[in-house]
Order: structure tokens, then C-alpha cells, then sequence
């Protein structure tokens, strides 16, 4: 059985942000150009899970459009358990479903935020990968992605990938 993955695929302001105080990230879709994906569909490929916060779930199912996870395994971390057909809604300690997962066969854990679900994993040091993609935009306020009081935590360069929209792409795994 190879090593599932817990892997960081977000996307964040030149200054850190994933989103305003309001919750919008309208100012994502500067980088929307025709044919490019940032390699998303391919990472999707490689995934099986996704784990992502409540407020993070209510965002996407807010667009109007079909949930994007639905052919995969999908935990939405929150305080109330909810009923669902779509997800499966998780109020357990975050390390022990994770933990759970890496020992099940499988592909690797997609992480797709928000700020509060990320930082308890970074606390837990259970991500094996970063890919982040980096708006090129100051915000100047609002949700961090790296929240302070974060461990310090050393990560290896894998890559990094710059695009014509301005949008820069970098990847690291964990030491």
C-alpha cells in the first residue's frame, strides 16, 4: 500500500489572504484565462478525499453550480453534524479522522480549506504537501491562510510554476 498524501491545494493573495472579511473571493477570477487550470485536473486525479470546513463548503454550494467533489469522498469539518447524501459531516478530533485516512488504501487527501481547518492541521503537523497559488494582488485584509501562532515548520522546494495571468505556483513537501 503506497503512502496517501495530505496535501494543501489552495490558492492566496500576494499578502496571504484567502479571502476578504466578507468571505468573497471574487478577486480569484482575475487569473480566469480560457484552457488554463494551474494543473488542477490533474491534481484532482490524484485524490480520492477532500476534507474542507464548513463555512468553505457553504462558499462553494453558494455558486449555484454542481458540488465538485461529488465523485469523491468528501468530510466537511464542523461543530453540528448535519445530515447529507453529498458529504459526510465530521465533529471528531481532525488528527484522528486524518490518521484514519492515511492507514485506509487509497489516493491522496485533498485539504481545500478554510483558514481554521488548515491551521488545526498545521498545528497537528499532518500535511505532507503545500500547493499554493499565488494571486497577484495585495488585499490587504482579511481571512489568513497561515494564521499566527502557527508552528514553525520546514518544507522542502519541489517547484514552482509561473503564468502569463500573473498567477505564481509553488510547491513543497514536508521535511
Amino acid at each position: 500500500m503506497s503512502e496517501r498524501n495530505v496535501v494543501l491545494y489552495i490558492a492566496m493573495s500576494l499578502d496571504g489572504y484567502i479571502a476578504t472579511k466578507e468571505d468573497d473571493i471574487s478577486w480569484l477570477s482575475q487569473v480566469e484565462v480560457d484552457g488554463e487550470d494551474y494543473g488542477y485536473a490533474k491534481f484532482i486525479d490524484r485524490i480520492d478525499t477532500v476534507i474542507m470546513g464548513r463555512k468553505t463548503y457553504d462558499k462553494v454550494c453558494s455558486f449555484g453550480i454542481e458540488f465538485p467533489h461529488k465523485d469523491k469522498k468528501c468530510y466537511i469539518i464542523s461543530r453540528k453534524k448535519k445530515e447529507s447524501n453529498e458529504v459526510e459531516y465530521y465533529s471528531g478530533d481532525i488528527k484522528k479522522l486524518i490518521e484514519e485516512l492515511k492507514n485506509k488504501a487509497g489516493k491522496d487527501i485533498f485539504v481545500d480549506g478554510g483558514a481554521e481547518v488548515v491551521n488545526e492541521i498545521l498545528r497537528e503537523n499532518l500535511f505532507d504537501e503545500y500547493i499554493i497559488s499565488i494571486i497577484p494582488i495585495l488585499l490587504g485584509d482579511g481571512k489568513r491562510l497561515f494564521q499566527d501562532g502557527c508552528p514553525t515548520k520546514e518544507v522542502q522546494y519541489v517547484e514552482s510554476k509561473s503564468y502569463s495571468s500573473g498567477l505564481v505556483q509553488v510547491h513543497y513537501k514536508s521535511r
